[in-house]
């Protein structure tokens, strides 16, 4: 029985390198890695730029000729020059970027996320599917009255992947918006919108009532469907919205009415219900707001499709003041 494993083994060990690489193609990144363990073999094809070349998008090349310099603040943790050896394709020094194997760059667009359009938009990989994300900068969204000094400002602020931040000073009608085209996502996968903010000290106006979030598919025949995205959604921006959930789940007169007679109501909304719906805090110490999401088929049928985003609350009429966006940011959406 030994010794059949060990024939079994070595016989799989003799396949081409390119072969065993074309069969890690079909798995994951992530299983791709642990594949190293397996022999010597299976690491030289595990760590090839033919394998890794399939995890990353067909189109990076043309992603990373759009790549923007780094903002100045972030101009200490620049990349190591590389090597005159190193084959130009891999370099792009001007931009910053340099990386020695396709591998490296998967992971650089993984954990570094790439300024492009003139440092307007960025770009990043999803670690765990090689999927596209993208985060439209405040400076490429329209945001009303953003132009106009007394109401918004414009500047650095620590953390921002973005050279300018938004910040508002005071508006009672408080709306802006971004798109982007979904031909420059991945296809076939479920896609949501997050609002990247947070709020500067003594933030005001954003308790009550709720903003309207409205994530939609405009053109395309086959993505222009009420299935293919959420539509319009209520979305709390109070900073302290966790302390005021329950209220917004249940007004104070229902809940007087639930406390007398709860043995005979309904069981109240789940709490999971409202999750995204608040400011909820990332790893990366930024807040942010599910907007919506989509599905982005992406084939024939949506070629000249749009993702359109928008927030407005303008019902209210009070005013406004504290929010920092930094931006709309758009990745695949975690299973629930």
């Amino acid at each position: 029985m030994e010794k059949q494993e060990e024939k079994n083994k070595s016989d799989f060990n003799s396949l081409p390198e390119g072969c065993i690489s074309s069969i890690l193609s079909l798995t994951s990144p992530r299983d791709a890695c642990r594949s190293c363990l397996v022999s010597s073999v299976f690491k030289s094809a595990a760590e090839s730029d033919a394998l890794w070349d399939e995890f990353l998008p067909s189109d990076y090349k043309d992603i990373i000729a759009r790549a923007s310099p780094p903002p100045p603040s972030s101009s200490s943790s620049s990349s190591p020059s590389p090597s005159p050896a190193a084959d130009s394709t891999y370099t792009a020094a001007t931009t910053g970027i340099s990386f020695s194997s396709k591998k490296e760059l998967y992971y650089r667009l993984c954990n570094e996320p790439l300024l492009i359009d003139g440092g307007r938009k960025s770009f990043a990989l999803e670690k765990s599917s090689g999927k596209k994300c993208f985060m439209l900068g405040a400076k490429e969204l329209f945001i009303i009255w953003g132009g106009t000094p007394k109401y918004w400002r414009w500047r650095e602020f620590p953390g921002s992947r973005f050279a300018e931040v938004a910040e508002l000073l005071a508006v009672c009608w408080l709306e802006f918006s971004g798109k982007l085209q979904t031909r420059l996502l991945s296809p076939k996968t479920l896609y949501a919108a997050y609002l990247v903010l947070k709020f500067v000290e003594g933030a005001y106006g954003f308790d009550h009532p709720p903003a309207e979030a409205e994530v939609k598919i405009v053109g395309g025949s086959g993505n222009n469907s009420s299935s293919a995205a959420s539509g319009e959604r209520p979305v709390y921006l109070d900073p302290d919205g966790s302390r005021r959930r329950q209220l917004q789940v249940a007004p104070h007169r229902i809940g007087l009415i639930r406390r007398r007679f709860g043995h005979i109501l309904s069981p109240a909304p789940s709490m999971s219900r409202w999750e995204g719906q608040f400011p909820q805090e990332r790893n990366d110490g930024w807040m942010e707001i599910e907007m919506g999401h989509f599905y982005n088929d992406g084939g024939e049928d949506s070629e000249g499709a749009e993702l359109q985003m928008s927030l407005r609350e303008i019902k209210g009429g009070h005013w406004k003041s504290g929010l920092i966006i930094q931006g709309i940011e758009i990745r695949p959406k975690a299973d629930n």
